[in-house]
């Protein structure tokens, strides 16, 4: 049996940039639904930039009270309802966010790790908590897209487990986004170089 085109995109090495594979209960929800290509790239990239982001959290020895899997899963299968509204791969469009949660659903994903597919692009909402704000954080940070509306609401939660005061935690925030902002274009022209249409497998 041959390797599919998701799974290939989502597991194997990559060196320009170098990205950590998708974790394979993701990778094969991407390979079930036969998510397009450049999706796939997409969410590796967020994927890995969540890891990043979660690597600072845990060298820093802070206490967020996040669960790590669930911030990577949901990073990368957040836009998973892309698979059945593809035209959103390239224009704008919130269609796919409703549409991930119950396709992540409708193939067994608990209801906790699915809610990432409606929350990603909602991070003022009541109801989201750190792991919905990194798994945000980490979708715009991708592309070195800055929010300093969501970049606040993570400094607040840094502030609150730290101790430390605003400035210092924007500071350091700030430090560790630019550092990863500045491998957008890498991360960007792996996308770019996955098409948009087409099956996955």
């Amino acid at each position: 049996m041959t390797t599919s085109r998701v799974l290939s995109i989502a597991l194997q090495d990559t060196d320009q940039p170098p990205l950590r594979p998708l974790p394979i209960d993701a990778a094969e929800l991407l390979h079930d639904v036969d998510a397009p290509p450049r999706l796939v790239a997409h969410l590796r990239a967020v994927h890995d930039v969540a890891g990043q982001l979660l690597e600072w959290i845990v060298g820093r020895n802070l206490d967020l009270g996040i669960n790590a899997e669930a911030v990577l899963f949901g990073a990368a299968t957040h836009d998973i309802g892309k698979s059945l509204h593809p035209a959103e791969l390239s224009a704008p469009g919130a269609q796919h966010e409703e549409a991930g949660r119950a396709l992540l659903m409708a193939q067994g994903v608990d209801s906790v790790m699915a809610r990432f597919a409606a929350t990603h692009a909602a991070w003022t909402a009541q109801e989201a908590g750190m792991e919905d704000l990194l798994v945000s954080l980490a979708d715009k940070i991708w592309k070195n897209k800055r929010v300093p509306e969501l970049e606040d609401l993570v400094v607040a939660g840094l502030v609150v487990a730290s101790g430390r005061s605003v400035w210092e935690e924007f500071l350091d925030l700030d430090s560790v986004l630019t550092r990863i902002g500045d491998q957008a274009d890498e991360r960007l022209a792996f996308q770019m170089s996955h098409p948009a249409d087409g099956s996955g497998r």
